[in-house]
């Protein structure tokens, strides 16, 4: 069982990376990304999870910064975006995300998205990347099993990582046993369904079973389910909240039931048919 925030899975090339962590899509540069990020540093939180397309990079090296926890003690996450690929601008990229966080390395670099006919030319630069040092880690974001097979069968390096949008109603089964026999670790963003699973009935009575939140109930079966997870919220209410999952277990009989919710539902784009 999983005690604490700074608990860590292991990656296939020895790295240790959080199993919870923050997640900062859509929050604000400047006091919002900013204040999160440090909330969430003081509440025990050591992974955060940013991307160039977010546009807080700089907000979440201040925060880094300003929080006093060593650099090392950190797992911090960033993304190529798309129109790099298009453009050939990876390395570049790269280059300016570091810039932006105040950084000399990230723990894990990934390709956002699968852009058809670039990434595995992304994922040669990425290579690049790993072995100079300046990633600890390197992995996919949005990659479906074929996008995978494609890119290990001429990569050097496999992906350490795959985030993907992941929940209950969307439990990608299939894809969690690719990754597990291939020794990618699955990520979860979106984990609570971009809220939309807040008052799922079924959800509801297990979380007042275990007198706690449906939310902290999802982020449980994560966990239990071996997924890393990342969260987002830029309260620092919700965010102590949302750690508050590990002074409880998820029987087996809870677990079946949120497992037979899954529907193959996604809420966002998906990766075989996305046009930014």
């Amino acid at each position: 069982m999983m005690r604490s925030l700074q608990d860590t899975t292991t990656l296939h090339n020895g790295v240790k990376m959080p199993w919870f962590g923050l997640g900062v899509y859509k929050v604000q540069e400047g006091e919002e990304a900013l204040q999160s990020v440090k909330a969430a540093i003081k509440a025990g939180y050591r992974s955060i999870d940013t991307a160039a397309l977010y546009q807080n990079e700089e907000s979440v090296g201040r925060a880094i910064k300003e929080s006093g926890v060593p650099r090392e003690e950190l797992f911090i996450t960033t993304k190529v975006w798309n129109t790099d690929q298009r453009n050939d601008s990876v390395l570049e990229a790269f280059e300016t995300s570091l810039q932006k966080l105040g950084l000399d390395y990230v723990d894990l670099y990934l390709v956002h998205w699968p852009v058809k006919e670039k990434y595995k030319q992304t994922w040669k630069i990425l290579e690049k990347i790993y072995k100079e040092g300046r990633a600890r880690a390197i992995g996919v974001s949005n990659f479906t099993i074929h996008h995978l097979e494609d890119l290990i069968a001429d990569a050097e390096i496999k992906p350490m990582v795959n985030q993907v949008e992941l929940h209950p109603l969307f439990a990608q089964p299939e894809l969690r046993d690719y990754c597990k026999k291939q020794e990618i670790q699955i990520e979860a963003w979106a984990p609570l369904g971009q809220g939309r699973l807040l008052d799922h009935p079924v959800l509801k009575e297990i979380a007042d079973a275990h007198n706690k939140t449906i939310a902290q109930v999802i982020l449980r079966w994560d966990l239990q389910n071996e997924i890393v997870t990342i969260p987002k919220s830029v309260k620092e209410s919700r965010i102590i909240e949302n750690a508050n999952i590990f002074d409880f277990e998820l029987t087996e009989r809870d677990m079946e039931k949120i497992n037979s919710l899954n529907e193959n539902k996604r809420f966002g784009p998906d990766p075989d048919n996305f046009d930014f």
